[in-house]
């Protein structure tokens, strides 16, 4: 496989892509290694699928920094799911939070996610997850982000490419045209576990205040998520000017 140079003025996103199109997520992780070499991160929610892409990327890279965004407000099972995922996949895991505590917060902004206003919930997003991830970005020194986006999911989703910049950074997308029945076949293929909730009716889980149980009148499993009110956390999003735009669409 051609590597692209790691220097980040002399990546090509457009022939990059060109040059993955045909190629399957272990060699696209596999690509990404060799590429950006020690600035390679990845993210995992510990969400429902979340063992697929640990296992996927630790067995290609076992010591990748993994970054876990922890907003103070998950559900004990996924405490427990992921470090039970830690000390089974030997998780190079980095901790990070928002250096305002939950109850500080609460104290100035009242309980965001009640208020079930978009604006709301962005300045929750803004302060649980957004910017403890960048900070983590900057830390960790990094130039390339895995994540495991799937293009199924959201309608931002759906225009991604494999390989896209978003920042600073390049995000690399390594199941992004992974259907549910691939995730399926690779968990069960590495008897891996799903998130314990997703025996409650969840297909997708994070915040306990925002997160709940698919129901027959949900027209997308990511309806379930932030009362409906939209479907990305901003973690994934553009950062330039005119170009946030889908923060604030509950049709993504």
């Amino acid at each position: 496989m051609t590597v692209i140079s790691p220097d980040k003025t002399a990546l090509d996103l457009e022939r990059a892509n060109q040059h993955l199109a045909n190629a399957n997520a272990s060699e696209i992780v596999a690509w990404a290694v060799e590429t950006f070499g020690d600035g390679l991160v990845m993210s995992s929610s510990f969400g429902i699928q979340a063992a697929v892409m640990l296992h996927l990327v630790t067995e290609i890279k076992p010591d990748i920094p993994v970054i876990w965004v922890d907003t103070g407000y998950l559900p004990r099972e996924t405490y427990l799911f992921a470090e039970s995922l830690r000390q089974r996949l030997n998780l190079n895991l980095q901790i990070y939070q928002s250096p305002m505590s939950p109850a500080r917060m609460e104290a100035l902004y009242g309980k965001l996610w009640e208020q079930e206003d978009v604006a709301a919930l962005n300045r929750y997003d803004a302060i649980r997850k957004v910017e403890p991830m960048q900070r983590a970005l900057r830390e960790l020194g990094a130039t390339a982000w895995l994540a495991g986006l799937r293009a199924n999911q959201t309608q931002h989703r759906s225009n991604l490419r494999p390989v896209e910049q978003q920042g600073d950074y390049y995000k690399v997308f390594p199941i992004l045209d992974w259907s549910s029945k691939d995730v399926y076949e690779y968990l069960t293929a590495h008897d891996l576990p799903y998130h314990p909730y997703f025996d409650l009716g969840y297909t997708t889980v994070g915040d306990w205040h925002s997160s709940r149980p698919v129901t027959a009148d949900d027209d997308h499993e990511r309806d379930t998520r932030f009362h409906g009110l939209k479907q990305e956390c901003g973690l994934h999003l553009p950062e330039r000017d005119g170009e946030s735009e889908s923060l604030d669409s509950s049709l993504l």
